[in-house]
Parts: C-alpha cells; structure tokens; sequence
C-alpha cells in the first residue's frame, strides 16, 4: 500500500519549522487555492508577494508554452543571446525611468540577487562593510543572512560575515554610521518582515546624500515591493531618489523562479575582470522565467494594474476596523494589521484558514496580521476576504 501525499510530506520533506500549514493545494486561479477535498480558500498573501498578477495568470501561462516550445536551458547565464532575457532586460531597465539603472544580472532568487549585490559592492567599491537595518531580511543564504537585523536568525549559523553594522530604519541620526569604510547600504523603501514599516522621503533623500557623500553604494531591495505591490512599479520611486543598485525577485516571475540586480555598466562590468566570470550562475535567467516574467511586467502595464492599488489598499483600511485592531498600516498593497500579541494574531490566523482565507504574520513583526493579496484582487473579492477577517476577530474576541 503507497503512502499519501501528506505522509510522503512528512516522511521525506526537509522541514523548515515543527508546525507546518500542511495544506495540500491541487490547483490554484486568480486568488484562490484549491486543496485535495475540494475546499477552496482566498490566498490573501499571494504565496508572500509573488503572486502579484493573480495564480496561474492566463498570459504568463501562454508565454510559459510558448517558450518551453522552443527552447529551455541552453547555457549558463551571460553566454547565449537569448530573446527572453534580453527582452526582459530592456524591460526592467525602461521601468526605472532613468538611463541610471542600464544592466541587468539575473538570479534565480531574491537571495541570489542580494549575494550577487554584495558581491558587486565590495569589488566595486574596494570596501567591506555593509550597512543593513534593525529588523530586516534580506536572504537566508550566509551573505544575505549576516545582513539580517535579528539575533536569532544568526546566532546558530556564525561564524557569518563580519564588517556588518545595522542603523534603525528611517532614523537620521543613525546615518552617521554611513563612512568611506562602507561599501554599501542595502535598506527597503518599505520594511516588509518589520511589519511594513515606511520612512519619510526625507529620509532617504538624506540616507541617498550620505551615501554619495562617502562613495558607498545604495543597495535598494524591493524583492517584496517591487512589481507593483506599493502602487508605483518600484517603491523607490515614490521616494524621488535613484540607487545604484536595484534588487527584485518574488513577484517579477508571476510565480515562476525569477530575481535579478541592476545598476549602471561601469558598476556592472567590475565582474567581468579580475578575475573573469567574477559572478556566475547555471540556471539564473532561465528563458522559461524570463518569459514569464516578461508576460507579468508586460500585463501590469497592458492592464493598468498599477492605478487600482491605492483604492484597494485604501478599501482594505476602511473595511477593517475591530476591537481586536491597534493600527492598520500599509502602503499599496502590502498591509499590517496589528494586534495585542501573537497569540490573538495566530487564533485570527488559524480561524481564517478554518474559513477558507489564508494569512500570515511577520518575521519580525508576530502581532500583526499580513495582506498582501495578488493586485488583481476585485473591490468584491476585498469584502469577501475583510467579511472573513472581521468574523474571525470576532470569534477571536469573544473567546
């Protein structure tokens, strides 16, 4: 007699923590998940912020045949001219807006693309330190994790890199710390494990100033914001400022594997010479992802994703209001609702998967409740997912 699919799971997958959701999902479209009974469930997360253009898009899924069609992995990354990464590429660079921002390196990842980040920095740059904010994440790789800004994530992997220092995240003062020893500051625009934690244009106007100042470079990672989920296609652009170089992942793949950084030829070209191949990877830019990334950027603009975002996050906000809340927060799409403490949070969490509604919670936040559905989510859909909630907070609240 075989095993289930469930027994299988926990006979032979690696585990990443001892309470597992355990779902077993058999189909997904739009915003909904469907799992082996049949129960069908709002994914209000978007499989944390990838999911932007909705599950198994229609156009990413065409462009996803179309090009297994004609040709899967050729050759590492940087040897081949292939049509899906260099139309890709032209596309990332016109969606900054600027000639700054003119090369792209793609990765598989958002931790890939913040090693590879580091990588360029310190050969760039000639330094070793690295600037990273209290309450961040950037990666769980060891380079992207000696970033991190929460002891207990490093403490039971050192020794990870050393010349890191952490500031608080939009506090001026803290810019100091920023000298000619630093090679590079990687910050959000919006702290997205801190619980969605936004700094003043005042800020980063200064925090770009300092940088400029010192010749260290501004490491800008939008893996969970960019692609749309704040209501401008890169956070930073709200901002008024331009780093030197770019990160994004998670939502640029419509749910295909996907990262990339990006920053002017001069930086750039710093890993192609001493040595050469100073960064390289096998399966960064896979042309079925590229594709599909392609049909994702391509979509949110076709569609005008970008100018519906506000008026939902801003529906969202007006439609959760409970004894339960302290403070709903957000920018675009990418919302907190916070609460007295974990427990009350994950009571709310387990009632809406009860519900058929999936929610999460923060790294470095426990006692806030994560929204960041697919920006295709309708106004409908956003009453139906917020009637869930609210019953769920009043289940919790009578307990």
């Amino acid at each position: 007699m075989g095993f289930t699919h469930r027994q299988l799971f926990q006979k032979h997958m690696a585990p990443t923590s001892d309470a597992p959701l355990a779902l077993e999902i058999v189909s997904a479209q739009h915003i909904y998940l469907t799992d082996c009974h049949g129960k069908t469930y709002i994914d209000l997360i978007s499989g944390i912020a990838v999911s932007n253009v909705g599950h198994r898009n229609p156009k990413v899924v065409q462009a996803i045949k179309n090009q297994v069609d004609q040709y899967m992995h050729l050759m590492v990354y940087g040897e081949y001219i292939q049509s899906p990464q260099v139309l890709l590429a032209e596309a990332l660079v016109k969606s900054t807006l600027t000639n700054h921002l003119n090369q792209v390196y793609f990765t598989n990842s958002g931790t890939e693309a913040v090693e590879g980040a580091m990588k360029l920095a310190k050969r760039y740059t000639k330094r070793t330190e690295f600037i990273s904010c209290y309450n961040a994440y950037h990666g769980a790789t060891q380079g992207a994790l000696s970033l991190a800004g929460d002891e207990n994530f490093k403490n039971s992997f050192r020794p990870l890199l050393p010349d890191i220092q952490h500031i608080n995240h939009g506090n001026l003062h803290d810019l100091s710390l920023i000298t000619t020893k630093t090679a590079a500051v990687i910050i959000e625009i919006v702290g997205g494990e801190a619980g969605v934690k936004q700094a003043s244009k005042t800020y980063f106007t200064a925090l770009r100033e300092k940088c400029t100042q010192t010749g260290c470079l501004l490491i800008i990672d939008e893996i969970q914001t960019g692609f749309g989920r704040t209501g401008t296609f890169w956070a930073y652009q709200q901002m008024d400022i331009q780093p030197d170089i770019l990160l994004t992942a998670k939502g640029m793949g419509g749910g295909m594997p996907i990262g990339a950084f990006l920053a002017n030829e001069t930086v750039m070209r710093t890993l192609s010479y001493e040595p050469v191949l100073g960064h390289i990877t096998t399966f960064g830019g896979h042309p079925v992802s590229c594709a599909a990334s392609l049909a994702t950027l391509n979509y949110i603009h076709e569609n005008d994703i970008l100018s519906g975002v506000r008026a939902k996050s801003d529906l969202f906000k007006a439609l959760l209001v409970h004894p339960i809340i302290q403070e709903v927060r957000g920018v675009g799409l990418m919302i907190a609702v916070e609460m007295k403490d974990f427990k009350t949070v994950k009571a709310v969490i387990d009632t809406c998967i009860e519900n058929g509604l999936i929610t999460d919670w923060f790294l470095f936040c426990d006692n806030a409740l994560r929204i960041a559905p697919p920006l295709v989510i309708t106004e409908d859909e956003i009453k139906m997912a917020c009637n869930i909630l609210l019953q769920a907070m009043d289940k919790v609240f009578k307990n």
